[in-house]
């Protein structure tokens, strides 16, 4: 009993909707379910559990976690219910409890896969959650990610050293060889080509569950160099399965993937790999017109990359920040960070081997994003779109076979520029393409972007060829879905 409110629960409490007498018979049910049957909770351990700060016992934690899951349509974790388990010392931690402690990385992804995994068996999508600010999330990790992690100063190389007890009857923890993880990094570039050709709709799942073994795996104190590469798969893998919960619109499920996944990349040591996610965190709040978050996320990922993140990655995350820029209308920042994004590129000679998650960032993908980021400044500046033109053109003309999601994003970013440029006929042209390809991608985000250049034909509306476009549009969208059975709508929590 810490004596103070806990008010991530609280918030929690209200969103959800119960009294505390319906959530403590609730408890007691599911727990019963459990086998449980002698747990006895009332209204005033609820009480005390939301005003007093105390922590239930096991297996409450997890019962609550598994009521909430449910009640409010989305994955919901012990760190989001503010819930220490025993025996862990200090206050109650910042923002999601970040950072999280190293023996607690392995378990809140477990944790969250598995909730993520039982959510989408019932038909279940994100709801009833908002994204935390970036801002929030910089100052939470800003020290965090330049300290040396507690898996660098301390590195077992005893292969007699197991998982740790507490762990044990969660995880049927059990060692991994070389073999077993040299396939599971060869899974993570077959789930990487397929994300790249047909979005992240179809194959999510499956990452997600992929990620969860390897949590389990975790929970196993392997010899040092394979304990690392074990944290590079969870890296990749949560980086991953954030991109494809973002591309399906899973907003707030795929900022933890993301945060997961810097966490992951931290413990193996990969400071690079660890803003390489949180750039990715940036490019979501850019997508959803939040291009303050981007920034502060930025700042945070261009500083705690280190040193040894090769120019090219460098690169990428100087187009990320440009594209912030250009969302909030700052031609001159957008202008010099993409200036520096192409220094860093053509400095790159190639001596060292990028990393496997780089290898999606190409020539190609550098004027695709140079093309964004014009593009979407062309709507402050309208002479940014015949730059945005010129950057498409060269992105398409690059793209390697198998990119098929993102040469519809370089199609839907020339035929935008078009109609911000006065040429709403070459526009049409490109449009045409994405219709013709668009209905094979799972990718909720082209659908988006669809919508946005849609909403620039209203100005040749008249216009008869841009009129028959429009109509072939209005056809094509997919109406808005609605909300799963037991989802209930409500506020958001901050």
């Amino acid at each position: 009993m810490t004596g103070r409110p806990n008010t991530r629960l609280a918030d929690m409490f209200r969103l959800a909707g119960w009294s505390k007498g319906e959530l403590a018979r609730l408890v007691n049910r599911q727990a019963a379910a459990l086998g449980h049957s002698q747990l006895a909770t009332d209204t005033s351990r609820v009480r005390r559990w939301i005003d007093g700060g105390e922590t239930p016992r096991d297996p409450v934690p997890e019962v609550l976690v598994s009521l909430f899951t449910e009640r409010l349509g989305r994955v919901v974790t012990t760190e989001d219910l503010g819930l220490r388990r025993p025996g862990e010392a200090g206050t109650r931690r910042s923002l999601h409890g970040l950072p999280w402690a190293p023996h607690r990385t392995a378990e809140v992804l477990t944790e969250f896969t598995g909730m993520d995994l039982m959510l989408n068996r019932r038909g279940m999508v994100g709801a009833g959650a908002a994204l935390a600010a970036g801002s929030a999330l910089s100052d939470a990790m800003h020290d965090w990610l330049r300290a040396t992690p507690a898996s660098d100063a301390v590195t077992p190389d005893d292969p007699s050293l197991t998982q740790d007890a507490a762990g044990a009857d969660r995880y049927e923890a059990a060692p991994v060889g070389a073999e077993e993880i040299e396939a599971l990094e060869h899974s993570v570039e077959i789930f990487r080509a397929w994300d790249a050709t047909r979005g992240g709709g179809l194959q999510r799942k499956a990452v997600v569950g992929q990620l969860n073994e390897v949590g389990g795996m975790l929970a196993y104190q392997h010899v040092a160099h394979l304990q690392r590469r074990l944290w590079g798969v969870a890296a990749n893998l949560a980086a991953l399965a954030g991109w494809m919960s973002h591309d399906v619109g899973m907003e707030p499920t795929a900022q933890q993937y993301f945060l997961i996944a810097a966490h992951a990349a931290r413990e193996g040591g990969d400071r690079p790999r660890a803003a390489e996610a949180l750039s990715r965190a940036a490019r979501q709040m850019v997508h959803l017109g939040r291009p303050a978050d981007a920034l502060d996320l930025m700042r945070l990922a261009r500083s705690g990359a280190g040193p040894e993140a090769l120019p090219r990655t460098r690169a990428m995350l100087c187009t990320i920040e440009a594209w912030a820029h250009a969302t909030a209308g700052s031609g001159q920042a957008m202008r010099r960070a993409l200036g520096e994004a192409e220094d860093l590129f053509v400095s790159d000679r190639n001596d060292e081997p990028q990393p496997s998650w780089m290898q999606m960032f190409d020539e190609a993908d550098l004027h695709g994003m140079e093309a964004l980021a014009y593009r979407t400044l062309a709507e402050h500046d309208p002479s940014a779109a015949r730059p945005a033109e010129q950057h498409a053109g060269q992105a398409l003309a690059l793209r390697q076979q198998g990119r098929d999601r993102s040469q519809i994003f370089d199609h839907l970013t020339f035929a935008s520029s078009c109609l911000l440029a006065d040429d709403p006929e070459q526009a049409g042209v490109h449009a045409r393409r994405v219709l013709g390809s668009i209905g094979t991608n799972s990718s909720h985000r082209t659908w988006d972007r669809l919508r946005g250049m849609y909403r620039l034909t209203d100005r040749y509306a008249d216009h008869q060829d841009t009129a028959g476009l429009r109509e072939e549009i209005e056809q094509a969208l997919p109406r808005a879905p609605r909300p799963p059975r037991g989802v209930r709508s409500g506020g958001q929590l901050v």
